[in-house]
């Protein structure tokens, strides 16, 4: 395994003192140790990976990422998987990997991402968390005629605006989430006549606004937005818009924020009796669980981006999955950022091995790897993956609402009051862009449960 992070050919002491810590991350959690492969005579399948190893983002995203991928990768070369993922690595090539961090901002990823192509040789890229990289990155990887495949980040944007040959998502995009809450507040019964946003001033925060009051206005027409905040992204200290929240108190706080942001906002808030006069829903939020702990408010209407975690379905493979990741991390819960790495690796292996069984057993093109994946389906933790919008470039799947609740016997975050939500009740048809198909009032949906 190689670790890029950086410039290249260029030593600072900026870079030598990222490159340290780092270097004492990957030692701390074990991604170095298990992701260095020894190095085959035989051909291997080169993988880079981008997740976030520094910054605001690391700690609830990028880490659970990089530790999902380091034991999935493990357990692929090792054929110890569960079927249909028990052939060794990728059909039967040993899975080399060079780990990126995806810290420094959009325009640094788009030379890393070259890099990883042009200096690395990666046979693929599976990567980003942030919406603002991935709208950068897909146009440098599609330029390039190189396999990207995107494992988080949630801007419909990415392939609603954009149309790509090489560019995959294996993750419902942020649409599926504010449908689903919207959906699951109705259901609820949950008096919805005003409500309070505050959201993040990029491409996620700004499409999750869009989409869930467009959602809501479909739901609950007659509610109204008291307060619409759109704070930077990475802010951390929000005692202005806390404050503000609290002059016009609504029925429900929804917010989209995520990583440290999220993780800030709510140990300032909750003590100041913001969501004591509020409801707190939360598209994104079960990432944060396992650090705030009982600091979550009890009651908290959740969402995962996914039927991940602790609103996960039960079954074979999701058993397996907590198994294993907790053996090697514990027992706190295991969080979308996990999940959604997982998935995605899912996706891949099953695309080379079809690739492969079709070119005769060799290693893929990156052309024989995108004609595999496309409208491709598997089954994964979370729940099935359908490649089923943008001509099967992007993912839909299932998704579970819910609310928190802190249980002291397992000094952990559960879930009560769980639904689940099939993919085609809460994502777009294939044919509609996802705004498009809300504010249509959800044609073709199919919420039967």
């Amino acid at each position: 395994m190689k670790l890029q992070s950086g410039t290249h050919g260029v030593t600072t002491k900026r870079t030598a003192k990222r490159s340290l810590k780092l270097g004492l991350w990957m030692a701390a959690t074990g991604i170095g140790a298990s992701l260095a492969l020894p190095v085959q005579a035989q051909e291997t399948f080169k993988l880079g990976i981008v997740t976030f190893l520094s910054g605001p983002a690391a700690e609830s995203f990028g880490v659970p990422a990089g530790n999902a991928a380091k034991i999935l990768i493990e357990q692929f070369n090792k054929g110890s998987a569960p079927a249909p993922y028990n052939k060794k690595g990728f059909g039967g090539l040993t899975v080399e990997t060079v780990v990126v961090d995806e810290a420094g901002g959009a325009t640094k990823q788009v030379q890393e991402l070259r890099n990883l192509y042009q200096r690395e040789n990666v046979d693929a890229v599976i990567g980003y968390v942030g919406s603002g990289d991935c709208l950068a990155v897909a146009p440098a990887a599609e330029e390039m005629k190189k396999l990207l495949v995107l494992f988080d980040c949630g801007s419909p944007r990415i392939f609603e605006e954009g149309n790509y040959k090489y560019v995959f998502r294996t993750a419902a995009h942020g649409a599926m989430d504010n449908v689903a809450l919207a959906r699951y507040l109705k259901s609820r019964n949950v008096k919805v006549e005003t409500m309070n946003l505050i959201n993040q001033d990029y491409a996620w925060g700004q499409d999750s606004r869009t989409d869930f009051v467009a959602a809501m206005g479909q739901l609950y027409p007659n509610a109204k937005a008291a307060g619409d905040l759109l704070p930077k992204f990475g802010a951390g200290q929000y005692g202005t818009e806390i404050s503000a929240l609290a002059r016009q108190p609504a029925d429900i706080v929804y917010s989209s924020l995520w990583g440290g942001d999220l993780q800030a906002f709510v140990l300032q808030a909750a003590p100041r009796g913001l969501f004591k006069r509020s409801q707190l829903v939360l598209s994104a939020g079960d990432h944060v669980l396992p650090s705030l702990g009982d600091k979550m408010p009890d009651g908290t209407v959740l969402g995962a981006r996914g039927a991940y975690g602790i609103l996960a379905a039960k079954s074979p493979l999701n058993d397996w999955f907590w198994k294993t990741y907790q053996d090697v991390h514990g027992p706190a819960a295991v969080v979308q950022a996990s999940y959604r790495m997982a998935q995605s690796l899912m996706g891949v292996k099953l695309a080379v091995e079809k690739a492969m069984a079709k070119n005769g057993g060799k290693k893929p093109t990156p052309e024989e790897l995108a004609e595999a994946l496309r409208g491709s389906e598997w089954d994964s933790p979370g729940g099935h993956i359908k490649m089923a919008l943008a001509n099967g470039q992007q993912a839909i799947q299932p998704i579970a609402i819910g609310r928190t609740k802190y249980d002291p016997a397992k000094k952990m975050v559960v879930a009560t009051d769980i639904q689940h939500f099939k993919a085609e009740c809460v994502n777009p048809p294939a044919n509609m862009k996802s705004l498009d198909w809300i504010k249509a009032g959800f044609p073709g949906a199919k919420c039967d449960q």
